[in-house]
């Protein structure tokens, strides 16, 4: 089985969908009869070609990127790619040949040129839903969506298969497409490498950990609000880049935190363990997601959960179990969920280890296994 698989983010650039497909790529090379080519981005100006395994081949497309923004995506690095991907495929389809299907992260653009494909070539394909292609995700596109809605609809419906990576996403993918059947596949994490650090009984100061793109979506102005009313032993962590920065910034000096928020800036993705042990809670006040791989790794590196209602996190957080929900775009709910967790570390330490048990109970291996099932249905 022969699978060309179209995402234009992958490690080092963006974010949770490119790490999610290096994960499934890994898992890929250990299933014997699958050979996998991805056609991807290049943070460099030159073409460049890895492998992993025997079978399978990361191709990288230079489109210009910016190496000082790598986790966000502007609208020509989008087009740059879209043109390129389309010709370099066509390319692969012929000299390769005998593709049996084509896996496309995001709907547009990479499902858009999946179904290029399939007009020009008769290749199926697949679509895999993963937040901001979904018309109503994000308020940034709230006009693009309006234009983009019919176009969407028409990518899904002729796929053989679309799939989203939470129940909320593919509740919000309904509102666009009723009749379309799309499957939940969430995203897996690698257990082993995220694993929970040794833990402090008694903390002098509490390290609340977000790790996000800076966006406004991302609704990290109500945690830096939220700081102002938390006890002083309370410390910030922002992990991420992004253009909402210098807002954030000018927030925590206006609110007066400055002193109890630290922005880390963009980390590697393989320092991350050591970021997430180096925490006492990790937060998410997101106003929408699709299923974070950040709360995934921060279940499973042991972390209580503080977090709003949002996409996939409802199937990784159990209120009042291994965390706590807060009201989307409430600085005072946020205070008051979080100050419990501050004054109580016997309780951070019970959430912590819930949340460790529902880690273990998923994996990239069960993930990438119910992709290749949906191969294999997709072809027959």
């Amino acid at each position: 089985m022969k699978i060309l698989f179209l995402n234009y983010e992958y490690p080092p650039l963006g974010g949770g969908a490119g790490n999610a497909t290096a994960y499934l790529l890994r898992e890929y090379a250990k299933v014997a009869d699958l050979e996998v080519h991805l056609v991807t981005s290049a943070v460099g100006g030159d073409y460049s070609r890895e492998t992993i395994g025997d079978s399978i081949v990361i191709h990288r497309l230079p489109i210009g990127k910016d190496p000082k923004n790598l986790h966000y995506q502007s609208r020509n690095n989008l087009l740059t790619y879209s043109w390129k991907a389309y010709f370099f495929s066509r390319k692969l389809i012929r000299t390769e040949g005998n593709f049996d299907l084509v896996h496309a992260f995001f709907t547009v653009p990479c499902g858009f040129l999946a179904l290029a494909l399939r007009i020009e070539y008769g290749l199926p394909y697949i679509v895999s839903l993963r937040g901001a292609d979904v018309p109503g995700y994000s308020e940034r596109f709230t006009a693009l969506y309006a234009v983009l809605r019919p176009v969407v609809r028409l990518i899904w419906r002729r796929a053989r298969r679309v799939v989203s990576n939470s129940t909320g996403l593919r509740d919000l993918a309904y509102k666009t497409d009723s009749k379309r059947d799309i499957p939940v596949i969430p995203n897996g994490v690698d257990t082993e490498e995220f694993s929970p650090g040794s833990r402090k009984s008694v903390a002098d100061s509490v390290r609340i950990l977000i790790v996000s793109r800076l966006t406004p979506r991302k609704g990290i102005r109500f945690m830096i609000r939220a700081m102002a009313l938390l006890p002083k032993t309370a410390r910030l962590v922002i992990v991420g880049g992004g253009g909402e920065r210098p807002n954030l910034e000018a927030l925590a000096k206006e609110v007066d935190v400055t002193s109890r928020v630290e922005f880390a800036g963009l980390i590697t993705h393989g320092d991350l363990p050591d970021v997430y042990r180096g925490a006492d809670i990790f937060c998410l006040p997101s106003l929408n997601e699709g299923m974070s791989n950040t709360v995934l790794e921060a279940i499973s590196s042991g972390l209580p959960i503080v977090a709003t209602v949002t996409g996939g996190t409802q199937e990784l957080v159990k209120d009042g179990e291994n965390g706590f929900f807060v009201d989307t775009g409430s600085a005072e709910d946020l205070a008051e969920k979080l100050g419990t967790l501050v004054a109580d570390p016997g309780l951070r330490i019970r959430m912590g280890d819930a949340s460790r048990v529902r880690a273990e109970a998923m994996s990239w291996r069960a993930v990438a296994e119910k992709y290749v099932e949906e191969y294999r249905r997709s072809i027959s």
